[in-house]
């Protein structure tokens, strides 16, 4: 009996150069940049429940307190009494516990990226860690400043016709208690935004920066010791909530920060941790 016979196999044929036309995909091709960083981040924080609360919440206490306390003041008042009188010195109550939501609102918008994982993708998306965090950083200050000045500049216009036998605030006055105090708030959440980016924990970042807030004004208070009052004086002159009230010409000290000095202080910590942040992301993993 034969054995069958299979035919031996063959190797397919190689195509080279193959005729037709080559493919060209319909997607254009372009070179990112910080533009669409931004608008990657401004998707995201309009798009997250936090943003709206935090922001609402802001918005309530600012309005709110800021109106109630002109309310107060004008219905107890007399005439004489409110001639010496900042009308628009009464935005500074709403605007001390509003600030601790732009922190919170500062402080998630970078680490609680960390705490879902989100990061990744984020990294994934733009390699560039520099660029997300700078991104992050114009979308944050943007909508915290805008959000600000529409709050305080509200109350200040509501609080002068309410108070309208108080001192007529003048220019100056006017864009210190609505731009300049925005710009403040701003950067204090910015500042927020950074230390979240460093410890990368939101429980933890907003923490601290509450304590950085509300720290030294309450160490300052129960300093009774003679040996310690150049510290006392310098704690309470540079306390956050003394630096806020200067925008309002109603400092709670003599000495200390004036004018707009607030501000450049502001400035140059945010300039020193938003650094920081930069060069540790650049070095840690995500």
């Amino acid at each position: 009996m034969s054995t069958p016979q299979y035919p031996s196999p063959q190797a397919a044929p190689v195509w080279q150069g193959a005729p037709g036309p080559a493919y060209t995909s319909p997607i254009p091709i372009v070179r990112t940049h910080l533009g669409h960083a931004v608008a990657s981040e401004w998707t995201k924080i309009r798009s997250v429940r936090s943003t709206i609360w935090t922001l609402g919440v802001f918005v309530v206490l600012v309005v709110g307190i800021g109106l109630l306390a002109a309310l107060v003041v004008a219905s107890n008042s007399s005439e004489s009494d409110l001639r010496g009188e900042n009308a628009l010195s009464f935005g500074f109550f709403g605007l001390l516990l509003g600030s601790m939501c732009v922190i919170t609102l500062g402080v998630l918008t970078t680490a609680s990226e960390y705490g879902t994982g989100m990061i990744r993708t984020t990294m994934v998306a733009c390699p560039s860690r520099g660029r997300v965090l700078v991104a992050k950083g114009i979308v944050f200050f943007t909508v915290a400043f805008v959000v600000t000045l529409a709050s305080s500049a509200f109350v200040a216009m509501v609080d002068v016709g309410l108070l309208s036998d108080a001192k007529k605030p003048s220019g100056g006055e006017w864009l210190k208690a609505t731009f300049g105090v925005s710009l403040y708030i701003a950067l204090l959440g910015l500042l927020s935004l950074a230390v979240g980016s460093v410890i990368r924990h939101s429980a933890g970042a907003i923490t601290i920066m509450i304590g950085l807030m509300l720290a030294p004004l309450v160490i300052a208070i129960f300093m009774f010791s003679s040996s310690l009052e150049d510290l006392r004086q310098a704690l309470f002159e540079y306390s956050i909530p003394n630096q806020l009230s200067v925008f309002y010409s109603t400092s709670l000290s003599d000495s200390g920060p004036s004018g707009w000095d607030p501000l450049w202080i502001a400035l140059g910590v945010t300039a020193v941790v938003f650094g920081g942040a930069f060069a540790l992301l650049e070095k840690r993993d995500v």
